[in-house]
C-alpha cells in the first residue's frame, strides 16, 4: 500500500504522532479501532432509533440512556475519524483552530457524560428508595432540564481551556506526542510558563468530577442501606440488579479518565505508547460497550430492539402488533413495589 505523508504546510499548524513509537503498526491498529467505533455507532445510533420510535420507551430512564448514548458518539467522533486519518495516510497536521476545537468538543462532551452519570445515579435513587414517588420526581421534563444544566456547566467549565491554551506561545516543534489534541499535551508544547493550565486542568478533573464521583457515591451509599433494609430476598437481588449497568458503565468511563489526566502531570515513566493506548480505551470502550450492557440488562429495551429489528427484516405491509401491547404499569418495571420492602 503506498505511504502517504501529509505534513502541514502552514507553520503555526501542530502535528500529530499518533502512537509514538508503533508507527510501523498504525494500519494494523487501526482495525480494531475502526470496528469498535462502528460497532459502538451502530449500537448507539439503534438505541436512539428505537427509544425515539417507540413510544412506550418515553420515560426518563431511557431518555437517560438517549442522552449516554449521544455523549458516547460524541467522544469518539471527535477522536477517531482524525485518528484514521494518521493511520491510514498518515495525515498528520491539524490546524491550531482544529485542534483547540477538536479538544473543546472532547472535554466538554466528557464532562456532560459525567453529568448523565450522575443523574442516572440519582435515578437509581429514586426507583429504590422511593419508588412510588418515582414518576412525580422524575418526570421526562425535568430529566431535559437536568440534562441541558449538564451541558451549561461542560461549555461553562470547558470553555477556559482553548482560551488559556490561545495566550501561551508555542515553540517551533510543534509535534504533539499524541493521536488527539488533549489539553495537556497541547499545553506542553509552550515555550512559556503553562501553570495556569496545568492547575485549571487538575481543577476540572478533581472539583468537578470528583464532586460528580461523590453525588454518585452518597446516592449507592443511601441504595445500599436502603437494600439491606429490605426483607425479601428477590427485591433485595431485583434492588442489586438494577444498578448493575450503571456501575458497570462508571467503571469503563471514570478509571481512565483519571488514569490519562494523571499520566500527563505526573506519569513521565510511564512508556508513551502505553499511556495513549490505555487513554484512548477511554472512548473505545464505552462507546462499544454501553449499549451492549443497557441492551441485555434492560429486558424492556431489549425486547423493543428486538421488535423493530423483527419489523424491518419483515416488512411485511399491513402486519400490527398492536394487539401483542401490553398496558405499561404506573411504576417503572425497574422500581421496587412497598410489598417487597
Amino acid at each position: 500500500m503506498a505511504s502517504f505523508n501529509f505534513t502541514p504546510s502552514d507553520p503555526s499548524a501542530f502535528t500529530l504522532m499518533g502512537i509514538p513509537g508503533l508507527e510501523d503498526v498504525h494500519m494494523w491498529i487501526s482495525i480494531p479501532f475502526s470496528t469498535f467505533y462502528i460497532i459502538g455507532f451502530l449500537g448507539n445510533f439503534t438505541v436512539l432509533f428505537v427509544v425515539g420510535k417507540e413510544q412506550t420507551l418515553h420515560k426518563p430512564m431511557y431518555l437517560l440512556i438517549c442522552m449516554l448514548a449521544l455523549t458516547d458518539i460524541g467522544i469518539s467522533t471527535s477522536v477517531v475519524p482524525k485518528a484514521l486519518c494518521i493511520f491510514w495516510f498518515n495525515f498528520k497536521g491539524i490546524t491550531v483552530g482544529g485542534c483547540l476545537t477538536q479538544m473543546f468538543f472532547l472535554h466538554a462532551v466528557s464532562i456532560m457524560q459525567s453529568a448523565v452519570l450522575v443523574t442516572m445515579a440519582f435515578d437509581r435513587y429514586v426507583a429504590i428508595c422511593n419508588p412510588l414517588r418515582y414518576a412525580t420526581i422524575l418526570t421526562n421534563a425535568r430529566i431535559a432540564k437536568l440534562g441541558l444544566l449538564g451541558l451549561i456547566r461542560a461549555v461553562l467549565f470547558i470553555l477556559p481551556l482553548p482560551l488559556l491554551l490561545s495566550r501561551l506561545s508555542f515553540c517551533a516543534n510543534r509535534i504533539i506526542p499524541h493521536m488527539y489534541c488533549e489539553h495537556m499535551a497541547v499545553a506542553k508544547m509552550s515555550c512559556g510558563d503553562f501553570t495556569v493550565n496545568r492547575m485549571y486542568g487538575l481543577v476540572i478533573a478533581f472539583v468537578v468530577l470528583g464532586l460528580d464521583l461523590m453525588l454518585i457515591a452518597l446516592s449507592y451509599g443511601l441504595i445500599l442501606r436502603a437494600v439491606l433494609r429490605i426483607s425479601s430476598k428477590k427485591a433485595h437481588e431485583k434492588a442489586l440488579n438494577t444498578c448493575t449497568a450503571h456501575i458497570c458503565v462508571m467503571l469503563m468511563s471514570y478509571p481512565p479518565f483519571f488514569f490519562s489526566t494523571l499520566t500527563h502531570r505526573f506519569g513521565q515513566g510511564i512508556t508513551p505508547h502505553i499511556h495513549i493506548i490505555l487513554a484512548n480505551l477511554y472512548f473505545l470502550l464505552p462507546n462499544m460497550l454501553n449499549p451492549i450492557i443497557y441492551g441485555v440488562k434492560n429486558k424492556e429495551l431489549r425486547e423493543k430492539v428486538v421488535k423493530c429489528t423483527s419489523r424491518m427484516v419483515s416488512s411485511r405491509p399491513g402486519s400490527s402488533d398492536m394487539g401483542d401491547e401490553k398496558h405499561e404499569p404506573a411504576v417503572p418495571s425497574w422500581t421496587l413495589t412497598s410489598e417487597m420492602i
